[in-house]
């Protein structure tokens, strides 16, 4: 029977208070000198942080950065630009009920996190016995294949990937929000070539940040609203109205309102009762269609699965 050597490093949810404890005394600090003084404080020896997974990249360093990444999506600590963080007072107050303590359960409390894991979940059904075996300190569930654990990993990757583009779009300028979006619908497929999209935003667009037409004659016209909201405020029916009636005022063959926040049932409700037709897209599912088709992201890592070959050995 095969051993397994224990891995002596902590587990990525075990760095979690330590990262609030080092940020607490001086913050905002850049990701990689907050894993030097974690590991400084934690006594993690120079051979720990060598070790490396099957990427190339440091385990050590790999673990600190879920960490991280984690207490992001609990809005627990704040990213004031690229690879750089801040704890903000939700953090302090964790840290001083809980100190190096932290688990993932207690990330939970926070609806932010919460809805983080939720568009992670939805795409893997082990995540969720993942977490809850990592939460309390034992190891990552014995339970799941290495496959399984694999795709659990890449969906939290790009669950994270997508909260941190929702993130990205609203703290750009509006004109960068619609310009995005048309590039979007244009990757899935509206507009025969980029010169059939066209961005509109502006003073006497009509109401309208950008038009696509479907065939060569413009005949068919879906016409595109952006709206920058913040991540947790609802657009409402009187908005969606407006936008039906601006269409109408167009004769337009049906229209795409698009936002970084969400959208209330009402505004729901009344877009799928319309003529003409009116799509609703809202922050979640934006982020997801960047990720999906390739808009905003670039490929990081590339990981080959195999398997056996049955006929090699028939």
């Amino acid at each position: 029977m095969t051993s397994v050597t224990p891995d002596p490093l902590p587990r990525f949810h075990e760095f979690l208070g330590p990262v609030l404890e080092v940020l607490v005394t001086d913050s905002p600090r850049r990701a990689r000198d907050i894993a030097r003084e974690v590991a400084d404080l934690l006594h993690i020896s120079a051979d720990q942080r060598e070790a490396t997974i099957a990427s190339g990249q440091s385990r050590y360093d790999n673990r600190v950065n879920w960490a991280m990444s984690y207490l992001y999506q609990a809005a627990t600590v704040t990213k004031p630009q690229r690879g750089v963080y801040a704890i903000n007072d939700r953090g302090r107050q964790l840290l001083a009920e809980r100190g190096r303590a932290v688990t993932l359960a207690d990330l939970r409390k926070f609806p932010e996190y919460r809805e983080f894991k939720a568009r992670g979940g939805s795409r893997s059904s082990t995540a969720s016995t993942v977490e809850d075996s990592a939460a309390d300190g034992s190891s990552i569930d014995d339970t799941a294949s290495p496959l399984e654990q694999a795709a659990d990993a890449i969906a939290r990757i790009d669950a994270d990937v997508e909260a941190e583009l929702l993130q990205r779009l609203h703290d750009r300028e509006p004109e960068f929000l619609e310009k995005a979006v048309l590039k979007v619908l244009h990757a899935m497929g509206y507009g025969g070539t980029e010169d059939d999209v066209q961005h509109m935003g502006g003073p006497g667009d009509g109401g309208f940040d950008g038009v696509i037409n479907q065939d060569a004659l413009g005949i068919g016209r879906v016409y595109v609203q952006a709206k920058r909201y913040a991540l947790d405020t609802s657009v409402g029916r009187p908005e969606v109205q407006g936008f039906l009636g601006a269409l109408h005022a167009v004769g337009a063959a049906g229209g795409v309102f698009i936002t970084t926040g969400r959208f209330s049932k009402g505004a729901r409700d009344f877009a799928v009762s319309v003529t003409p037709r009116i799509v609703l897209v809202d922050g979640n599912r934006l982020a997801r269609l960047m990720l999906t088709h390739g808009i905003g992201v670039q490929e990081a890592q590339v990981f080959r699965v195999v398997e056996v070959d049955e006929d090699f050995f028939e």
